[in-house]
């Protein structure tokens, strides 16, 4: 690392031209400087889709063996990956240990900085080690500047045990000396303010793991065409989306809908494969085991 001390050749780090006289602008062109630097994260992070391919396939692989996510990060980084851990729950009725998110400093640092707690490598191996890290998970460390010890200290304990890595960064200079399975790097260049990477490199961060996620759980059975067909429907708005999912995937009214889904017990699979096949809840939910928990397997093959 000792090529990188200088942390102002970092891209994260530098001054942007665009932007050098910002303070003198108006508000409208503060917001439209803003707007057309945030325009550089998608294509970036598009250029990097091969490599968001590779670690979403190791992240199937590991869920199929039984392995969890872990999001690695600090700061901002460490925030968003909390952020999609969370969210998997209620959108892809996962457990809440599949994926889980670790930001050093801990709960804490969700609300306010915990100023050094990224300095520290020991407590990132920690904090797997208090997770029982196994080599069938996989480990996402999270850092704009690819340069936190938290994040690193972690990545090296996940090598150590065996599990899978991947690191997600939009410093290219960090690229060559991480160590990794899948180094996923979209550069969109340098922020508005200089260093304050919870802008574009924030937002390519989020859209990369949005991105794994989603296609990770695409693939490990839990969409039927673009229906999130295991959503938890714990609130009102997602029972009213379970109830047109269900409407969506078979054709039938809304009361019906409503029906299936209370003798299913909120599983919208369950209900559409009761609807399809004409059974009942017990031997729907048999048939989805049967077939790896894919709806589309159960519903378009032959039962046995």
């Amino acid at each position: 690392m000792r090529t990188l001390k200088d942390r102002s050749r970092l891209t994260t780090e530098k001054r942007n031209r665009r932007s050098l006289d910002i303070d003198r602008r108006s508000t409208l062109e503060i917001v439209e400087i803003i707007n057309r630097e945030d325009m550089q994260v998608a294509p970036a992070v598009a250029k990097e889709r091969e490599r968001i391919a590779a670690a979403a396939d190791l992240i199937v692989k590991s869920f199929k063996r039984g392995g969890r996510l872990f999001y690695v990060g600090a700061g901002t980084s460490g925030r968003l990956g909390v952020l999609d851990a969370s969210e998997c729950p209620p959108t892809f009725g996962t457990r809440s240990f599949m994926v889980q998110g670790i930001i050093a400093g801990g709960a804490r640092a969700l609300r306010r900085a915990v100023e050094g707690a990224e300095d520290d490598a020991k407590a990132g191996a920690r904090a797997l080690d208090r997770r029982r890290i196994k080599p069938r998970d996989v480990v996402a460390g999270i850092s704009a500047c690819g340069l936190a010890p938290f994040v690193r200290g972690a990545m090296d304990r996940a090598k150590q045990v065996g599990a899978a890595t991947i690191f997600v960064t939009c410093a290219p200079e960090a690229r060559k000396l991480l160590r990794a399975d899948v180094v996923i790097n979209p550069v969109p260049g340098a922020e508005v303010l200089a260093g304050s990477t919870r802008m574009k490199a924030g937002t390519a961060t989020k859209l990369v793991l949005n991105t794994l996620t989603t296609a990770a759980m695409i693939r490990c059975g839990k969409a039927y065409g673009n229906l999130m067909v295991d959503v938890s429907a714990g609130s009102e708005k997602l029972r009213d989306r379970a109830e047109r999912i269900v409407m969506a995937a078979t054709g039938v009214s809304r009361a019906r809908a409503r029906r299936l889904l209370k003798e299913s017990r909120g599983r919208a699979k369950v209900a559409i494969v009761m609807q399809v096949r004409k059974m009942s809840s017990n031997a729907a939910g048999k048939l989805l085991k049967q077939a790896g928990g894919s709806l589309r397997s159960a519903v378009e093959n032959e039962p046995r």
